[in-house]
């Protein structure tokens, strides 16, 4: 589970995806299921400056814990520019994107495109022109799009994805489920994702 509006999830992402691609003997197929960390976010979203006030108390703690978020993400190949970012964005229709695009196999890539999207060239993934510029960019027709962003559909699948993560006990994100059975929560080291990886795999074999 992520929340396209958490830089912890672009990390944690980037690190599956690399662990998986190291990994050519384990098969798989990634279900992006939402959480929204801000649920009470205007669908139109507020200011950064606003933002940070109401998360973190003042800019100076949200300075020093992007200062940290960076520098971990620049030894990951993540480019992250929070100094970009001017409003922080509902993430409601960017995850109603992603399962848009999920329905044409594009999925991951449209994942991918919003995290960059947002953290490294600060543009309001709340925003429909926004959106529907990145998914045209990723060959969808434009005028099918704006008009599934103009509607309410898998808005209630999204809300319905989150309400179902905090009653199995999840409270925070990235948290990455295999085969139903094991989880893991933070953008944890490839490492510790690959060891996961073995687990599950061998308990898949074994059922």
């Amino acid at each position: 589970m992520h929340d396209l509006v958490c830089p912890w999830c672009y990390l944690g992402v980037r690190r599956l995806i690399r662990t998986l691609r190291r990994r050519p003997d384990i098969l798989f197929e990634l279900t992006w299921r939402p959480f929204l960390l801000n649920p009470d976010m205007p669908r139109l979203g507020m200011s950064r400056p606003d933002y940070v006030v109401r998360k973190f108390g003042g800019e100076d703690r949200a300075r020093r814990l992007y200062a940290t978020i960076t520098e971990v993400g620049r030894l990951e190949g993540v480019r992250f520019r929070f100094d970009r970012i001017r409003r922080t964005p509902s993430s409601v229709d960017a995850h109603r994107l992603v399962r848009y695009a999920t329905r044409y196999g594009q999925g991951d890539e449209m994942v991918e495109a919003l995290f960059a999207a947002h953290f490294t060239d600060g543009y309001d993934i709340g925003d429909h022109d926004v959106l529907a510029a990145i998914a045209t960019a990723y060959g969808m027709d434009a005028v099918a799009v704006r008009r599934f962003l103009a509607s309410e559909q898998e808005a209630e699948a999204v809300h319905a994805d989150n309400l179902r993560a905090h009653r199995l006990g999840i409270n925070g994100v990235p948290c990455f489920v295999l085969e139903g059975n094991h989880a893991i929560a933070g953008a944890q080291e490839p490492e510790v994702i690959e060891r996961l990886l073995d687990i599950a795999t061998v308990d898949a074999v074994r059922l």
